[in-house]
Order: structure tokens, then sequence, then C-alpha cells
């Protein structure tokens, strides 16, 4: 019999799995991978201001995840410089603001990392309630806006011309995609987000025929990263989060010498 706390991590991995996957596919085809990580960095920011300020922690993190994307959004139209320079900004940018934060917490006594690198086997209930919640909102959010995000993601200029308003849409994604990051980086930490939105989209990209059915090829790609990661931590001892990691990354690697569909 599987103890408790490990069918709520299981439980846990898989829903965030179900849910990374389908914008991960957009991180992929916007070729915006460091937008995980400038997200991830930006919450320790989040964290810190969360704590100076005596606020939950969620909230903290949720405030700075939509600031960094609105940020984005802005710098986009103002500047001519790529995605990645620009997350490459953000994300070093929000890094040293979030440590200097942490340095101005009296005593210095909370361990910030412990909020930010999660322990997926450690989840409680309330946790899964809470992703599970994430999972159905945001999921129906991005059913909503697919057609004229995809549009825009694949030419701009054409969404536009058939009446679309690619910048809303794209600023409505930003802000869905920094809702669940933030929901979901402290409860399984940053290592594990970021692997299961890129590189479950990453492995699907190669076989799939259509984009919805990349979607849903990344996320059974990361169901299954999720179970034989946390069969590996349970088999060997390990860490689970990085084993989750790794399997994905296994999987990856597995597809790159497969026939490409």
């Amino acid at each position: 019999m599987l103890d408790d706390f490990y069918i709520r991590a299981m439980l846990a991995g898989v829903l965030v799995a179900i849910l990374a996957a389908p914008f991960g596919c957009f991180v992929v085809w916007r070729r915006m991978a460091y937008f995980g990580d400038t997200m991830a960095h930006s919450a320790l920011l989040g964290i810190t201001v969360a704590l100076l300020l005596d606020i939950h922690v969620n909230i903290g993190i949720f405030v700075i995840a939509v600031v960094t994307a609105l940020s984005m959004v802005v710098l986009q139209k103002r500047s001519d410089l790529s995605n990645d320079t620009l997350l490459g900004i953000l994300s070093h940018s929000s890094l040293a603001l979030g440590l200097l934060a942490v340095g101005l917490m009296s005593g210095n006594n909370v361990d910030v990392l412990s909020y930010l690198f999660g322990d997926v086997l450690s989840v409680g209930q309330q946790d899964v309630i809470i992703i599970a919640i994430t999972t159905l909102i945001a999921l129906a959010l991005l059913i909503l806006i697919w057609k004229p995000l995809l549009a825009s993601t694949v030419n701009e200029e054409l969404a536009v011309a058939e009446g679309s308003k690619p910048q809303h849409v794209q600023l409505i994604y930003l802000l869905l995609l920094a809702a669940v990051i933030a929901v979901t980086v402290r409860i399984i930490g940053v290592l594990l987000i970021t692997a299961l939105l890129v590189i479950p989209a990453a492995t699907a990209r190669r076989f799939a025929t259509s984009p919805e059915g990349m979607a849903l090829l990344a996320s059974v790609t990361g169901v299954i990263a999720v179970i034989a990661g946390l069969a590996a931590s349970l088999q060997w001892d390990t860490a689970a989060g990085p084993s989750i990691a790794v399997a994905a990354l296994a999987m990856f690697l597995l597809s790159s010498v497969l026939p490409r569909r």
C-alpha cells in the first residue's frame, strides 16, 4: 500500500503536468522557454516582499508575477530587442531585487529557498485542492482564447487582419501563465514547474500532427514523467522533483532518436 503523502504527491504532480502542458506548448511555439525561469526568479522577489509586508506568500508571488508579465508586454511594444533578451533582463533583474530584499529582512533567519524550492512529497490535501481548482479554471480560460492565441502565434499580422486582437490575447495568456506559476511554484518548486512546462512540450512537438494533438501528447508525456519520477524516487530514495525532471529529460532524449512523425 502506498502512503497518503505519496498519493497526494502523485495527484499534485499529475494535475500540474496536465495544467503545464498546453501552456508549455505556447512557450515552445513562441520561443519563450526562458519565461518560466523569469517567473521563477520573480517568485523569489514575490516571496520576500510578502514576508516583508506580512501578507500571504501566494499573493506576493502572484502580484510580482503579474508585474513581470506586464513589464514583458510593455517592453515588447517599446523595444526592438528579442524576447529572449527581454526575458533575460527581467529574469536577472528580478533575481537581483529578490536577493536584495532578502538582505533587508530583519534577522535574515527565514529560509526563503524553502518556499521557492518546494518538495512535492510534502504536498498536503489543501494544496491538492488548490492545484485542482487552478487547473480547472486556467485550462477553461486557455480553451476560450486558444484559437486567437494560436492565430497570433502563427502569424500576428494575419490574426489582426482576421479581426483578432493579438496583444490582448497575449496579455491574457501571460497573466494566466503567471498565475499558474505563482500558485504551483511554492508547492512543487521552481525546478519541477519549469521542467513540466518546457520538456514535455518539446518532446511532443516531434510527433504531433496538430496543435491540439501536441497539447494532448505533452500532457500524456508529463503525466508519464511524474509517475516514473515518483516511482524512481520511491525505489532509490532520491529527491522527487529532480527525479521527475530527469524522467522527462529521458523521454525527450528517447524521442530524439525515434523517427519523427
